[in-house]
C-alpha cells in the first residue's frame, strides 16, 4: 500500500510539475502577445491608386502591393487549392494541428536542414500579422496561443479572408487578388484551375517557387497542388491531367506607373506634401487625377516617334556604349529599360549578342531580338559587322511580336541624348490631361515639362504683341520689316530676321504668322520693354526678366508648364487657370480628404485675348510657321519658338478646348542641327498628338467665331508632309 501510495504521489507530483511548467510557459509567452481586439480593428497596408478622368487605374503607391477583397471574391477553386496544399483540416481544426506542430518544432530545433512546415492557415496568419520569423520554441508557442484565440474570435470564412488578403506571393505582391492581377492580369474570380494552383503554390516559398525566377520548380510545385486537390476529391482525374499539362500561362501586368511616370511622380510629391509619406504609401487612398489615359498614350507615341524621326534625319552617329569594353559580361548585364514590358511599338535599349553581315542578334532581358538589313538601312550601312559588335548597347523599336521561336523583330533606332517633353491642359479647367517629361524615365527622372527652364525663343512674341494690342495695335496695322539699329544702354543693337531677308511694309498679323524678328523688336520698343515684361509676368512667367530690348525675341527662360498655362489664357478669353493634377482624394472608405479648387487669374482682357486669337490662327494658315497643322482641318492656333543655334525648338498651340506644348532639345544645350526650328523639330510631334486629341471634338469653335461646317473625318487624313524649311 505504501509503495502504491508513493507511486501515486510521485505521479501526481509529476503531473503538477508539468501542469505548472505549462502554465508558466503560457504566462511567459503570452505576456507580450497582441490582443485579439487589435485584429478586429486591423487594416492591412493597401495601395494608393491613381485614377484617370474615366476612372481607370494607371498608377499606385504602396509599401506592399495589396488589393483587399471579401470572401465572396475568392473563387472556390482557389480556396480548395490553398486548403488542399496548406491545411487539409482547416474547416475542422481549432487553429492547431497539435501532433504536426510538435513534430515540426522538434525538427526545426534539432535539424540544420530545411525548416519543416505543419502550420495551419490560422497559424500562418498569426505569424504574418503579429510575430517575427525567428525559429524558436517560444515563438512557436506564441503562434499556437494566438491561433487558438483567433479561432475563438472569428469564423472560418473570416480567417480565410484575412489569410487570403495578407499572404506574400513574391514580387512585392500580397494577397491572392493582387497576385492574380500581377501574374495573370485578371481578377481572382476569373482564375482557371492551373492558375489557381500556381497561386496556391507560392505561399510555401515565394522566391523558391517563383514562376519568374524558378519556372521549373514553380511548375512542379503547381502540379503538386493539383495532385493534392485530386487526392482530396475536389477535382476529377480528367481535370487534373488537363491542368497539369497546361503551361504556367503567365501574363505579367505592366509595372505600375509606367504609362505616365513623370505625372505620377509629380502627384506623389504633391500627396506627400499634403498627407505625409506614411499615409500615401500605406492607407489605400483613392486619387482622382486629371490625366486622360488615352491622351497620355497618344502623347507617349508622339514624343518617341517624333524624336526618332529627328534622329534619323541627322544620320547614324554611332558612339555606342559597349558592355564588354566597360569590363562587363553579356550574360550579367541588366539595363533599367528591361523592367518595363515589351510590346510592338516599344522603344527600348537592347544588348547586341552576335553580329553577322546581314543579321544582328540582341537581347532585351532574356528576350531574343533579331534585326535584318532593312531594319538598319537608314544608317546607310550595308554590312552590320562594320558598325556594330557584340556588347554594343543599341536603341531599337519593336515592330513585331515574338514568332514561333520566341524571337522578336525590331528596327534600329538612335539615342544620341536628344530629349523632348509634352504637356496638355484643358483650357476651361486647367486640368493637366497628359505629361511627358523626357524620352526614358528609367534613365532620367528629371521632368523637362515642369522642371527644365529653357530659352523660349519666338514663343515669347505673343507677350510682345499682347502688350501692343493692349496699347491699341490692330492685326491689319502696317509695320516696316527693314534693317534697323536701336540705341540701348549697352550699345547699339541690330536685330536680324531668321532668314536674313527683309519684306518691307507688312501687316502685324503677317509679321506674327511668319515670326519676323524686326517687327517684334519694333513693337517692344514702341510699347516699352518693361511693359512687355509686365505682360509676360501677368501671363504667369515667373523668371526674373532683365529689361533689355533683345528680350523681345525670347532670350527668356521658362518651363513648358508655364508656357502652356500662359497660352491657354488666349482661347479662354484671357483667363488663366493654374495647371493642376488632382481633382479629389478620398480614403479607402470613400470619404473625401481633399478637393482643392483651381487657381484662377486674369492674364488679359477679353478684347485683347480675342484680338490675339487672330494672330495665333494666322500661324496655322498658309505661309505661317505652323501651316503644316492645316492638315488637321480644325480650328487651331499656336506659335513656334526657336533659339540661337537651334538649341531649343518649341511649339505651343491650342484648339478651342485644350492647349498643348512641345519642347525638343538636348540637356547639355547642344544644337539640334541646322534649320531644326520649332516648326521643323517640335511641330510634327504636336500635330501627331493633336490628331488624337481632337478626334472626338469635330464641331468645336473658338469663342467669338461662327460655328464651323462639319469637320473632315480625321481617319481619312494622311500623315502630314511637314515643312522642311520652316522659320521660327
Amino acid at each position: 500500500m505504501k509503495l502504491a501510495g508513493s507511486i501515486t504521489f510521485l505521479a501526481l507530483l509529476a503531473l503538477a510539475v508539468i501542469a505548472g511548467s505549462l502554465t508558466g510557459l503560457m504566462l511567459v509567452y503570452s505576456v507580450d502577445l497582441p490582443q485579439i481586439a487589435d485584429l478586429e480593428r486591423y487594416r492591412p497596408i493597401t495601395s494608393t491608386d491613381l485614377l484617370d478622368i474615366h476612372g481607370r487605374v494607371f498608377g499606385s503607391f504602396a509599401l506592399e502591393r495589396r488589393i483587399v477583397v471579401p470572401y465572396e471574391a475568392i473563387p472556390s477553386v482557389l480556396r480548395q487549392a490553398v486548403i488542399s496544399i496548406e491545411d487539409k483540416n482547416f474547416e475542422s481544426h481549432w487553429g492547431v494541428n497539435l501532433f504536426r506542430v510538435v513534430g515540426a518544432a522538434y525538427h526545426d530545433l534539432t535539424s540544420t536542414g530545411r525548416t519543416q512546415g505543419a502550420s495551419t492557415l490560422t497559424m500562418q496568419l498569426a505569424r504574418n500579422l503579429f510575430l517575427s520569423s525567428q525559429q524558436t520554441f517560444g515563438r512557436k508557442l506564441q503562434e499556437v496561443f494566438l491561433s487558438i484565440q483567433i479561432e475563438r474570435a472569428f469564423t472560418k470564412q473570416q480567417i480565410f479572408t484575412l489569410y487570403a488578403n495578407q499572404i506574400y506571393l513574391g514580387q512585392g505582391v500580397y494577397g491572392f487578388e493582387a497576385g492574380s492581377e500581377y501574374y495573370f492580369s485578371k481578377h481572382a474570380r476569373d482564375l482557371t484551375l492551373p492558375e489557381a494552383a500556381l497561386l496556391a503554390a507560392l505561399p510555401k516559398g515565394p522566391v523558391s517557387y517563383s514562376p519568374l525566377m524558378n519556372p521549373d520548380r514553380a511548375f512542379r510545385r503547381r502540379n503538386m497542388v493539383i495532385n493534392s486537390m485530386l487526392e482530396d476529391g475536389v477535382i476529377t482525374n480528367s481535370q487534373a491531367n488537363s491542368a497539369k499539362a497546361a503551361p504556367l500561362g503567365l501574363h505579367i501586368e505592366p509595372p505600375s506607373n509606367s504609362v505616365a511616370p513623370w505625372f505620377v511622380e509629380d502627384v506623389r510629391r504633391e500627396l506627400e506634401r499634403q498627407f505625409g509619406s506614411e499615409q500615401v504609401h500605406e492607407e489605400g487612398l483613392r486619387v482622382y487625377t486629371t490625366l486622360d489615359l488615352d491622351l497620355q498614350q497618344a502623347a507617349n507615341r508622339a514624343v518617341l516617334d517624333g524624336l526618332s524621326a529627328l534622329e534619323r534625319r541627322h544620320g547614324w552617329k554611332g558612339n555606342l556604349l559597349n558592355v564588354i569594353a566597360g569590363g562587363g559580361s553579356l550574360d550579367d548585364f541588366r539595363h533599367p529599360d528591361w523592367r518595363q514590358p515589351v510590346a510592338p511599338g516599344s522603344y527600348v535599349h537592347a544588348l547586341v549578342t552576335n553580329v553577322l553581315p546581314y543579321q544582328v542578334s540582341a537581347r532585351i532581358g532574356q528576350q531574343q531580338v533579331i534585326l535584318g538589313p532593312d531594319d538598319f538601312a537608314w544608317t546607310k550601312q550595308r554590312d552590320a559587322e562594320k558598325f556594330l559588335k557584340p556588347g554594343d548597347l543599341i536603341y531599337v523599336r519593336i515592330v513585331a511580336s515574338a514568332d514561333s521561336n520566341l524571337v522578336w523583330h525590331a528596327v534600329l533606332e538612335q539615342d544620341s541624348g536628344l530629349q523632348g517633353s509634352l504637356m496638355t491642359v484643358d483650357n476651361a479647367s486647367g486640368e493637366v490631361l497628359s505629361m511627358v517629361g523626357g524620352r526614358d524615365f528609367n534613365l532620367s527622372q528629371f521632368n523637362r515639362a515642369t522642371q527644365a527652364e529653357r530659352q523660349v525663343g519666338s514663343s515669347f512674341k505673343p507677350y510682345v504683341y499682347a502688350a501692343a494690342v493692349d496699347g491699341g495695335a490692330r492685326p491689319e496695322e502696317i509695320i516696316v520689316d527693314a534693317p534697323v539699329t536701336f540705341s540701348t544702354a549697352v550699345g547699339p543693337y541690330t536685330p536680324h530676321n531668321y532668314d536674313d531677308t527683309f519684306e518691307g511694309p507688312v501687316s502685324l498679323v503677317h509679321a506674327f504668322a511668319d515670326s519676323r524678328n524686326i517687327p517684334a523688336v519694333k513693337l517692344a520698343e514702341r510699347v516699352g520693354i518693361r511693359k512687355v515684361i509686365a505682360t509676360a509676368h501677368q501671363f504667369g512667367l515667373s523668371s526674373n526678366i532683365p529689361p533689355f530690348l533683345p528680350i523681345a525675341l525670347g532670350s527668356v527662360e521658362a518651363t513648358l508648364q508655364e508656357q502652356v498655362a500662359a497660352f491657354s489664357s488666349f482661347p479662354n478669353d484671357g483667363v488663366r487657370i493654374g495647371p493642376h493634377l488632382i481633382r479629389k482624394v478620398t480614403n479607402s472608405d470613400g470619404l473625401t480628404l481633399s478637393e482643392s479648387p483651381a487657381t484662377v487669374a486674369e492674364s488679359t482682357s477679353i478684347k485683347t485675348a480675342r484680338t490675339m486669337m487672330t494672330f495665333f490662327k494666322s500661324v496655322m494658315q498658309y505661309g505661317g510657321t505652323g501651316a503644316a497643322a492645316a492638315v488637321l482641318h480644325h480650328p487651331l492656333g499656336g506659335k513656334t519658338g526657336t533659339t540661337t543655334d537651334f538649341n531649343d525648338a518649341w511649339f505651343i498651340g491650342f484648339s478651342p478646348s485644350i492647349t498643348c506644348g512641345v519642347w525638343v532639345g538636348y540637356d547639355n544645350r547642344q544644337s539640334l542641327g541646322d534649320k531644326e526650328s520649332g516648326g521643323h523639330a517640335a511641330l510634327p510631334l504636336w500635330i501627331d498628338f493633336m490628331k488624337a486629341a481632337i478626334a472626338d471634338r469635330p464641331d468645336e469653335h473658338f469663342a467669338g467665331d461662327p460655328r464651323p461646317a462639319p469637320a473632315t473625318n480625321l481617319a481619312t487624313i494622311r500623315p502630314a508632309a511637314h515643312q522642311t524649311a520652316t522659320p521660327q
